[in-house]
């Protein structure tokens, strides 16, 4: 049998300065109503954003951390770096690069991904694995790592649907390691939303009108990949986009709402490809994840790509 993609390690972190949303609406031109409706009905209230941490500053820490569960004698193949907005950094430096540099990493293939959005960790999590077993030497590791800064208005509001935030996180990947095994990976793409933030009025809403049905298909689609029932996940572990599209999608698929860890939502937002393993490592620290329990990470990015990975949780 194919030796299964394992998480050896999952590290996050976020930015100590955490703001009120009413704190970042003068700057995203939000008036006192919208602000109102952010909070009452999309559920944000708090972000963690700094303008004073540098983009390798946010991604380095949580990698670090991932690192120290490197056992002594393997090496690191593939640092990818995954994320959403197309460009991070001016156009003569390569962030993937330079991470792999700043973490001492020299014989390590580096790349970015970042094409599925906010679905890009999740996807690079599933390349790597098809890396390692198709051309890295038995043993090997890659290191997944994202974070991205909402440097700019632009790229910070995503209008009747979230603020973006401030974090990182890191995932420390093998094939046949005693970490989290990765049972399956399921996307699907609809293209016709590929504008993104650039959809006319009557595309956003045709993509309000389908979101629920989709996700909630593709999570079904990721449990049955793996072998497995929605009654067999012990817990949705999603993104943080806003509370309207996850009892949108709760609903639609007739579902427990306690099966979605959303408590993160009015804490820390939406933080671009880092909020599912923002989540996982709160409920990791809580006690919340149990040995041999299976869990599915969820995300939807811009353009729209729709993800779920379903793991099978090992204590280490």
């Amino acid at each position: 049998m194919t030796a299964a993609t394992t998480l050896e390690r999952i590290e996050s972190f976020l930015p100590d300065r955490s703001v009120r949303i009413d704190d970042v609406a003068g700057s995203l031109g939000l008036r006192r109503p919208e602000i109102g409706v952010f909070r009452k009905i999309y559920g944000l209230d708090r972000l963690r954003f700094d303008p004073d941490t540098g983009l390798f500053d946010l991604v380095l820490p949580a990698a670090r951390r991932a690192l120290k569960a490197l056992p002594e004698g393997h090496r690191v193949a593939y640092v990818v770096y995954a994320h959403t907005v197309q460009t991070v950094t001016p156009s003569h430096i390569d962030a993937a690069q330079v991470i792999r540099e700043d973490l001492g990493l020299p014989d390590a293939e580096a790349f970015a991904l970042s094409h599925q959005a906010c679905v890009s960790s999740l996807g690079a999590i599933d390349l790597v694995g098809e890396l390692l077993r198709a051309e890295a030497p038995e043993g090997a590791y890659a290191l997944m790592v994202t974070g991205e800064r909402a440097y700019s208005p632009k790229v910070q509001l995503i209008p009747n649907s979230a603020i973006m935030a401030d974090a990182a996180a890191a995932c420390l990947v093998t094939v046949g390691g005693g970490g989290d095994e990765v049972r399956s990976f399921a996307t699907r793409t609809l293209g016709e939303f590929a504008a993104g933030l650039e959809m006319a009025k009557e595309q956003i809403q045709r993509f309000g009108q389908v979101y629920g049905t989709v996700l909630g298909e593709v999570i079904h689609e990721a449990a049955a990949r793996a072998g497995l029932t929605f009654d067999d996940i012990d817990l949705v572990i999603p993104h943080n986009v806003n509370m309207v599209s996850w009892r949108q999608t709760i609903k639609e698929m007739s579902a427990d709402p306690a099966r979605f860890f959303l408590d993160n939502i009015p804490h820390y937002s939406h933080t671009y490809a880092s909020d599912v393993f923002v989540n996982y490592t709160t409920l990791r620290e809580a006690g919340r994840l149990t040995d041999g329990r299976h869990y599915v990470l969820v995300s939807v990015g811009l353009g729209a790509t729709f993800g779920a990975m379903v793991i099978t949780h090992r204590e280490r």
